[in-house]
C-alpha cells in the first residue's frame, strides 16, 4: 500500500474542506455523505463516490471519518453498511469527529478485530481553519499508526499532536472545549460590559486586543459580534454536544467544572431562544437579554 487512496466520510463544514485540502495534495479521494450533494463540489474537483460507508471502505487504504456526534460515529463504523463491514485488513481508520472517549475505544477495538488500525484525532480551527488547512490534530493511539498518518495530518492541519492511547485525543479535544467555552463567556461578558458603562466596543477590543487579555476568541469572535454576524464559525448546538461529553466525562471523577457547567447553561437560553444553529458567538445575545440591552 501506498496510502495514497483516502476515504472520507462526512463533508460538512469541516469535512468538504478537509477533502479539498486532500485532493489538492495528491491523493485519490472516495467519499461519502449522507446528503449527496453536499459532496458535489469534491466530485467535480475528482473526487469518487461511495454507496456506503463499506464500500469507501473496501477502496481506502486510509479512511478519516468526520461527523456530528457518538451516535452518527458508531453508525458510520458498526451499523448496518458500516466500514467494518468491508474494512480492508491493514486499512487505517482516523475518526476526526469530536465524540466521547468511550466511543473512541469502543470503536478502536472493533476496527482491530478486523484487522485495521485506529487513532482518534479531533480538530480545532473551524471551518476557516479546515479551509486554510491550519487545524490543529489532537491524536491518541498507537506511535506508528500516528507516523502514517502524518502526511495525511498534514495536508489539513498545521498542527499535529500525539496525545496518547486511543482516547486520549478526544480527552485532549474536551480541554480545548472547555477552553474555548469560557474563554467564550469572557469575551461576551467584557461585550456587553463596555456597552453598559458607554465605551465604543471597537476601540475597547482594539485596546485589549495586543495586552494579556488577548486570545484568539477575542480576535475571531469579538469581532464577529462587533459586527452581529452571528453566521457559524462553529455552531452552538455542536458546542453544545462538546461540552455534554466533558460534563459527563467529569462526572465519572467526580471532576468540578463549574465554568463550564455555566457556559453550558447560558448557552442552553440560546438554544431555547431558537439560537442553536448560529455560531458560539451568539452567547452575546444571550447576555445582552440578561442584562435588558437587546
Amino acid at each position: 500500500m501506498n496510502d495514497r487512496k483516502i476515504g472520507l466520510i462526512g463533508t460538512g463544514i469541516m469535512g468538504e474542506p478537509m477533502g479539498r485540502n486532500l485532493i489538492k495534495a495528491g491523493f485519490e479521494l472516495s467519499v461519502f455523505t449522507r446528503t449527496k450533494s453536499k459532496a458535489d463540489g469534491l466530485l467535480a474537483e475528482g473526487a469518487h463516490w461511495g454507496d456506503s460507508p463499506a464500500d469507501v471502505a473496501s477502496r481506502a487504504e486510509i479512511l478519516i471519518s468526520i461527523v456530528s456526534d457518538s451516535p452518527d460515529v458508531e453508525a458510520v463504523y458498526l451499523g448496518r453498511d458500516g466500514i467494518c463491514e468491508r474494512l480492508r485488513t491493514g486499512t487505517l481508520c482516523i475518526d476526526m469527529s469530536t465524540v466521547s472517549p468511550d466511543m473512541a475505544r469502543t470503536v478502536d477495538q472493533a476496527v482491530r478485530e478486523r484487522g485495521g488500525g485506529f487513532l482518534d484525532a479531533p480538530v480545532s480551527g473551524g471551518g476557516n481553519g479546515a479551509k486554510a488547512g491550519t487545524l490543529s490534530i489532537m491524536v491518541g493511539g498507537a506511535a506508528e499508526n500516528v507516523e502514517r498518518a502524518r502526511p495525511v495530518f498534514e495536508a489539513v492541519g498545521k498542527s499535529v499532536v500525539h496525545c496518547g492511547p486511543v482516547g486520549h485525543g478526544q480527552l485532549t479535544k474536551l480541554c480545548n472545549q472547555i477552553l474555548c467555552g469560557l474563554n467564550l463567556l469572557a469575551v461576551s461578558e467584557a461585550m456587553v460590559f463596555a456597552k453598559q458603562v458607554g465605551l465604543d466596543p471597537e476601540v475597547m477590543l482594539k485596546a485589549v486586543s495586543t495586552g494579556a487579555a488577548g486570545s484568539w476568541a477575542l480576535d475571531n469572535l469579538g469581532s464577529r459580534m462587533l459586527q452581529r454576524d452571528f453566521a457559524p464559525m462553529f455552531m452552538i448546538d455542536l458546542q453544545q454536544k462538546d461540552l455534554k461529553i466533558a460534563l459527563d466525562t467529569a462526572r465519572h471523577g467526580p471532576i468540578p467544572l463549574p465554568g463550564t457547567s455555566l457556559v453550558h447553561q447560558l448557552l442552553a437560553a440560546n438554544q431555547a431562544a431558537g439560537e442553536g444553529r448560529l455560531g458560539t458567538q451568539a452567547l452575546l445575545k444571550t447576555l445582552e437579554r440578561l442584562a435588558s440591552l437587546e
